[in-house]
């Protein structure tokens, strides 16, 4: 199979490179990375699996009920609709290009780590190269052993599945032209595509929540230009990253809607937060205030925009009783099932840690393996990524895993 030559840019991110690198390795905790003890460290961990993990369940229980509206998931499911996995895709657990994509983003925010000290330190392009590698799943037949920038993610053969990828990840990916804030890719793109795929922002250690978001949203606009596909993937991104250090989600949404006032473009997606935040107060949660948080008004559009996909998650995970019943309300519903899944998901999956998700749906879960292993690649160099790949004490296998290339 034929690969491309990609000639990647050197170009400056923005003024938030000058500012992480004057930045500390801090844990969740404040401390220095050197001084975590083993109880924040494990505590850690278990947010990052639980959000990877939780996020994946989420996409895999609203797979089979995607494009089917209220009455027809009630139809095929009973009256509680959808209430337990269901066979998509040839099997039950199968997850879509959602996490296909969720699980690069983890792959290229390591890699952006590992090239700090190379001098070449722009994580977009870090991440951008981690999303040509997915584009690349999308048309070839198996793992390319000729690509010495696959790394092990990328030969995972089971990723090589076409599992429903959103058109407008394919169109924004598919040459090597980085899509940047200036000049964005599909800018009248809206979809919740760039927000799914966003949530591991919120895991990166030691980055204040302003440069989470910005990272969140300049990698968005690689492939969703319109304002509020892209501050919605900043959004989620602030309120993970507020979850994942212990913050309850109500004071995270409040964090991420101070961050996102000062945006232009800002405005529908923090009133979809806001709807989220007064919504639940409004009774015994059920499917019907599900779809009131996606009130139309004229934006009907298929798949709905990302600002509603987003507010649906966060209600679901607000008023959730455990992590079941929240994934469950934010499957049933006419909207983009599998996008409020994986979101709703990310959200509880942070706040609670993976003990929390149901082990029975866990058993089942396409890929379980591939994503813990990510999981705890990415917690590990978050804590301890310096002496992985400084110039005195770097690890060959670990370069081999996430090439610097």
């Amino acid at each position: 199979m034929a690969t491309r030559s990609v000639n990647y840019p050197r170009v400056r991110w923005s003024a938030a490179t000058e500012v992480y690198k004057s930045q500390t390795h801090t844990s969740t905790a404040g401390l220095p990375a050197g001084l975590w003890g083993r109880a924040e460290q494990q505590d850690f961990r278990s947010r990052v699996r639980g959000s990877l993990l939780g996020a994946a369940l989420g996409d895999a229980l609203g797979a089979p009920v995607a494009g089917l509206s209220l009455d027809g998931i009630r139809e095929a499911h009973g009256p509680a609709g959808l209430t337990d996995p269901a066979p998509a895709y040839g099997r039950r657990g199968a997850v879509t290009a959602s996490t296909q994509l969720t699980l690069f983003t983890v792959d290229g925010l390591i890699r952006a780590h590992v090239r700090r000290d190379t001098g070449a330190w722009h994580p977009p392009t870090d991440i951008h190269r981690a999303y040509l590698r997915w584009a690349a799943t999308q048309h070839d037949w198996g793992p390319d052993e000729r690509r010495p920038d696959n790394g092990w993610l990328a030969r995972e053969e089971w990723l090589y599945a076409r599992r429903g990828p959103d058109r407008t990840c394919l169109t924004g990916f598919g040459d090597d032209v980085l899509g940047t804030l200036d000049r964005p890719k599909n800018p009248t793109a809206r979809d919740a595509a760039a927000t799914v795929r966003s949530s591991p922002f919120g895991l990166l250690v030691g980055w204040d929540p302003a440069l989470v978001l910005q990272l969140a949203v300049e990698c968005a606009a690689q492939s969703h230009g319109h304002p509020t596909a892209y501050l919605s993937a900043g959004a989620v991104a602030v309120i993970v990253h507020g979850l994942s250090r212990g913050d309850a989600l109500e004071p995270a949404v409040r964090r991420a809607l101070a961050l996102l006032a000062p945006r232009p473009g800002h405005q529908p997606v923090a009133d979809a937060l806001l709807r989220a935040l007064a919504a639940v107060t409004d009774g015994v949660p059920s499917p019907e205030i599900v779809e009131s948080l996606s009130p139309g008004d004229g934006r009907d559009a298929v798949p709905p925009p990302a600002e509603d996909a987003l507010a649906v998650a966060v209600w679901c995970a607000l008023v959730a009783e455990d992590v079941r019943h929240g994934l469950r309300l934010a499957v049933n519903h006419g909207g983009d099932s599998t996008a409020t899944g994986a979101l709703c998901g990310a959200l509880l999956g942070a706040l609670h840690g993976e003990t929390a998700l149901p082990a029975a749906w866990l058993a089942e879960l396409e890929g379980r393996a591939t994503i813990l292993e990510l999981a705890d690649d990415f917690a590990l160099e978050m804590t301890q990524g310096p002496s992985l790949h400084s110039p005195t004490t770097s690890s060959p296998a670990w370069l081999a895993r996430y090439p610097r290339g």
